[in-house]
């Protein structure tokens, strides 16, 4: 016996008609039939007669239609009862790279903090190829990256968003002042650059290495706060995703260059385990994080 089979039961009783519930419901006549049928069937009694044009309730009928109300209004309580439980209580682990914890995260975390005080949250960063890893393995409960598209049917995927990928550096620059650049102009230059397992900067030494190209940082850091900070002191080039450095780059601080032969676009996407029961945190983190850091 199904809810919607309920309901469907109730609504036909109080029309005293099944194709006035189909059409109030926005089934076909026939789907009507078919639960009424099937109530039937697992009650053995006929529920329904029909007199005229008018489908009434048999005497049976009428002893279901009030456990059926019954039935009807508990499930609305329930429901009612947990939607007023909106405070959240809960823990919520979720893994990210550098760029993603110190652009996108100050915001996010905020605003959820703010929303769901009761939650404790766990950021781990780290690269790609870790958070997937500590997903698979359960001990993360979402994983937020900037990296190729992921394709594993282990993991479940809410948010794929396309970034672009920049060199930028100070407005005070050389570089800032040419208005089109070539790759090998632009690595002439000193350069700083997040370190090696960032998937955009594998992604730049492997074009740089398939090319017969080479680039030698002068400086690596993980942390991309830092890395920004450093050029808007203009010695130097970095290679990051935009949203990074937006801010800035709007603020007049920093440029991007514009390369005309070398171009590189990555995805931002939120992950969970496909076998991962989802939970309100889980959801309430999923729905924010659909709104900041968009562009």
């Amino acid at each position: 016996m199904e809810i919607r089979e309920i309901q469907t039961f109730l609504l036909a009783a109080r029309l005293e008609s099944f194709s006035k519930a189909a059409r109030e419901l926005g089934y076909s006549q026939a789907a009507v039939t078919i639960q009424i049928g099937n109530l039937e069937k697992e009650l053995d009694a006929r529920l329904f007669d029909r007199i005229g044009r008018k489908t009434v309730l048999t005497h049976t009928g009428q002893i279901f239609y009030g456990h059926a109300l019954t039935i009807s209004r508990e499930l609305s309580a329930a429901k009612s009862d947990i939607a007023r439980k909106s405070e959240l209580t809960g823990s919520l682990s979720v893994g990210a790279i550098d760029s993603v914890c110190t652009s996108i995260f100050p915001e996010l975390i905020e605003a959820y903090h703010r929303s769901y005080p009761g939650v404790t949250i766990r950021i781990v960063p780290d690269s790609p190829a870790i958070l997937l890893d500590e997903l698979a393995r359960n001990s993360l409960d979402l994983v937020y990256l900037l990296d190729q598209r992921v394709y594993d049917p282990k993991f479940k995927k809410v948010i794929e968003e396309p970034e672009e990928m920049i060199f930028v550096t100070a407005a005070s620059h050389p570089a800032a002042k040419r208005e089109s650049l070539t790759l090998d102009e632009v690595i002439s230059w000193p350069f700083i650059l997040t370190e090696k397992n960032a998937s955009y900067r594998f992604a730049l030494d492997q074009f740089l290495v398939a090319t017969g190209r080479s680039l030698k940082p002068f400086l690596e850091s993980r942390n991309t706060e830092f890395i920004v900070r450093l050029l808007k002191s203009g010695s130097a080039i970095s290679f990051l995703p935009r949203f990074t450095v937006q801010q800035e780059i709007a603020a007049g601080n920093l440029v991007g260059l514009s390369v005309s032969d070398y171009h590189l676009r990555a995805w931002r996407q939120v992950l969970y385990h496909k076998d991962k029961w989802m939970s309100r945190e889980m959801t309430a983190f999923i729905q924010l994080a659909q709104t900041v850091g968009q562009a």
